[in-house]
């Protein structure tokens, strides 16, 4: 079976947050003064979680990615990891973390079948690194790196391209990849502070930070990108690993998404951008069947965004403001 949406493009990702609780506190993340952290009730439980999971694989969908919040501050996580990667179907599991508690982990994580983890990391430098998340953690984060290469795992490091607050460290990031293997992706940032800020300039837009890496390595090289790929991907030539740059904001990869976000509690988006489509835990809990879930889900593809454009259009007018990227899953 393929999930389609009414724009023709197929749905065959999954990216689903099992909590909005995180051991970072990075302020594009959330606001500053925090966030009231969802009771235990409104969260999705495992059993909920592996329904829809379940249901969506034998909709079409081939991979899933488990974010937070940070997911591995949620209790008993590895079962749910355990439980998703058996189910028929189901090409690919990934995970993406902060790093912060996830180093012992790692062989457990391989065992399972999980061969690609996306690890948040915007600086390497450890005063700057406490300065955005307002913890002392970056030294974990690194030994999380470590154990993932040395499990020869994939990993992608995701960095929000801050102003005033990381430009410094895109040269720093970039050179990673000489004598590492992994791809560094420089993510544009974007308003999901759970405030009302809006961005009418971004000025680290994937432009500028091309332009800032070529500037360092004028020889480095286009690469093609994979089907539904969210990064323009690039190589340095004689470094072992590569460069993305991904237009978060800007948006121009709108017209090859595959993917649908279900919140921590249950609430289906089918763009980042918009304010969410209806509530999957809900339904469970007023003991729908599987008949009714699949039809709810078939008729919001149908009804999907063109864009994120579209999208957040569409949320301004019912909300004015940005969610928590904890609230909604990264």
């Amino acid at each position: 079976m393929v999930l389609t949406d009414n724009h023709g493009r197929a749905i065959n990702y999954l990216r689903l947050a099992v909590t909005d609780r995180c051991n970072l506190r990075c302020f594009y993340c959330m606001p500053e003064e925090g966030i009231d952290w969802l009771s235990r009730n409104d969260l999705m439980t495992y059993e909920e979680m592996m329904r829809a999971c379940s249901l969506l694989v034998k909709m079409g969908i081939q991979k899933i990615r488990i974010t937070g919040g940070e997911p591995f501050v949620r209790k008993d996580l590895m079962l749910l990891l355990k439980g998703i990667s058996e189910l028929s179907g189901l090409q690919e599991l990934t995970v993406t973390t902060n790093g912060v508690v996830t180093a012992p982990l790692v062989p457990e994580l391989k065992k399972l079948g999980i061969r690609s983890v996306n690890l948040s990391l915007d600086t390497l430098d450890r005063n700057r690194f406490f300065a955005i998340t307002h913890r002392d953690e970056l030294p974990a984060v690194m030994e999380t790196m470590e154990q993932l290469l040395l499990h020869d795992m994939e990993v992608k490091i995701n960095a929000v391209v801050m102003e005033g607050k990381n430009t410094e460290d895109i040269i720093s990031l970039a050179e990673l990849t000489k004598n590492l293997p992994v791809s560094v992706r420089f993510i544009e940032e974007m308003s999901f502070n759970g405030g009302d800020k809006h961005y009418s300039n971004l000025t680290w837009d994937h432009v500028r930070i091309l332009e800032t890496i070529k500037d360092r390595f004028p020889a480095i090289e286009k690469l093609k990108d994979p089907a539904y790929s969210t990064s323009y991907n690039y190589k340095i030539p004689g470094h072992k690993g590569s460069v993305g740059i991904i237009a978060a904001y800007t948006r121009s990869f709108c017209g090859t998404c595959n993917r649908i976000r279900i919140t921590p509690q249950g609430i289906l988006k089918t763009c980042l951008y918009d304010a969410g489509v209806f509530n999957v835990k809900d339904m469970m809990r007023l003991h729908r069947s599987n008949e009714e879930l699949a039809a709810a889900f078939s008729d919001a593809l149908g009804k999907r965004a063109k864009d994120g454009w579209e999208a957040e259009q569409k949320r301004n007018l019912l909300t004015g403001t940005h969610e928590s990227m904890a609230a909604i899953g990264g």
